[in-house]
């Protein structure tokens, strides 16, 4: 042990230790890092003044009082975005050291180590271990991740991204790894700008993708906020409503919703549990009621319908927005339409072995739903399939392409960005 410890000095005194073995004698071609939603840090920016920012996501202190002010949205069904409500600001991605800063560490605040604030964090090293630099052959690419996957301000900017890489390269293809939803804008790139697509990207690896929705995550998003806290630890000190009333505005997380196409082994359901009158105590007059992926939406708009939210001394209604999932329905046919180049190198990473919400149920036997509206104060309970713990499995992994290679790597949606096995098969990917 003592002369493994030795020569490891003398590796890092050396120069060698750093990039791992012949690092710096690669020839690798550059790298770009997509992150998923809730995976870029996203800033409010004062408009009378653009060096007045300050950082809503993520942050740990003061976290659900300026979350409500400065993230609280509502859609523009005339433009496709959703609009800060804050009058006074704007929200915008920070694009230091060379687009990684936002997806690196969400909030460079913490002083300890929070995995959950750590997003592309350990890849990044890893991959500085092997021989990348940032802003030489390692780039990020951090978006705001309210909006939808195919608004034209967040593909054109991922593409401008990806040209100027080529010319900073000296013309050099790009690789890209996206994780969860960022696959999806990828693939909005690929359906809008195929020619281009092709002109500039190398490879590309997709981990932990919702290719045909996370059905019981997104479900109750939009009903109670509840899964999508849970997905970051509640560590975030925002407060569940304050995160439900965002993303009922959310093109983003309606894209997400259950495929109605993808031929599922067995659709996933909405259920509930409902009593035919309020004061019926009669336990006959209590049914179970299940809704698919189309019928369900009738359910979530009734639950949703005199949802509002109070802003500045105001009310404002927030029900569950038929444009918004239109839009999103318009978003599914784009990419269900998207083709790769031929011979084009695609890797779909997903993750296996854990627990992942499918069904989602409100409400029980002996305490059933009466009123729909009911659901939104209700914890709700989920029948589970395989998966990473947020996509289920099938889902991930139905791409719709002719995949160079699909791996399944047991892990959870997060922890697949620090798991061993992912950086193993990278290497392998990545030709390193």
């Amino acid at each position: 042990i003592f002369d493994e410890i030795i020569k490891k000095i003398e590796e890092w005194i050396s120069g060698k230790g750093h990039g791992g073995d012949d690092a710096g004698e690669r020839d690798l071609l550059p790298l770009l890092l997509v992150p998923g939603i809730g995976g870029s840090i996203l800033n409010a920016v004062d408009d009378d003044n653009s060096d007045n920012a300050e950082r809503v996501w993520v942050r740990l202190f003061f976290a659900d009082h300026e979350f409500k002010k400065k993230l609280w949205s509502r859609y523009d069904p005339a433009t496709g975005k959703t609009l800060s409500l804050d009058p006074k600001s704007h929200i915008e991605v920070p694009d230091e050291n060379y687009g990684l800063f936002s997806c690196d560490i969400l909030d460079p605040a913490v002083f300890i180590r929070l995995n959950i604030v750590y997003n592309f964090h350990d890849l990044i090293e890893q991959l500085e271990q092997w021989g990348y630099k940032a802003g030489t052959t390692l780039f990020g690419y951090g978006y705001d991740f309210r909006q939808s996957n195919r608004l034209p301000e967040a593909v054109d900017g991922l593409l401008r991204r990806l040209e100027a890489i080529h010319k900073t390269s000296g013309g050099k293809k790009v690789n890209i790894i996206s994780h969860s939803m960022g696959g999806l804008l990828v693939r909005s790139l690929l359906a809008l700008h195929s020619a281009s697509f092709e002109r500039l990207v190398n490879s590309w690896t997709t981990i932990a993708t919702p290719f045909q929705g996370a059905p019981a995550f997104v479900t109750d998003c939009l009903l109670t906020g509840v899964e999508f806290l849970k997905g970051w630890q509640k560590e975030l000190w925002v407060a569940k409503w304050s995160t439900h009333q965002l993303l009922v505005e959310c093109p983003s997380v309606y894209e997400m919703m259950a495929s109605l196409t993808h031929e599922w082994e067995r659709p996933p359901q909405l259920q509930v549990w409902r009593r035919r009158r309020k004061h019926d105590n009669n336990p006959k007059h209590v049914k179970l009621h299940s809704y698919g992926p189309l019928e369900c939406v009738s359910v979530m708009e009734a639950a949703l319908k005199e949802n509002t939210l109070s802003y500045d001394d105001k009310t404002i209604p927030i029900p569950f927005n038929r444009c918004i999932l239109e839009w999103a329905n318009e978003s599914r046919c784009l990419w269900f339409s998207a083709k790769l180049p031929k011979d084009f190198k695609f890797y779909n990473i997903y993750g296996t072995s854990c627990k992942t919400p499918f069904d989602v149920c409100y409400g029980s036997e002996k305490c059933p739903i009466v009123e729909l509206k009911e659901i939104l104060h209700t914890e709700a309970d989920f029948k589970y399939v395989d998966g990473d713990g947020t996509v289920p499995s099938e889902s991930s992994k139905a791409d719709g392409f002719t995949a160079t290679a699909r791996h399944g790597v047991p892990g959870n949606h997060r922890g697949l960005l620090r798991s061993n096995a992912v950086f193993l098969l990278l290497k392998d990917i990545l030709e390193i």
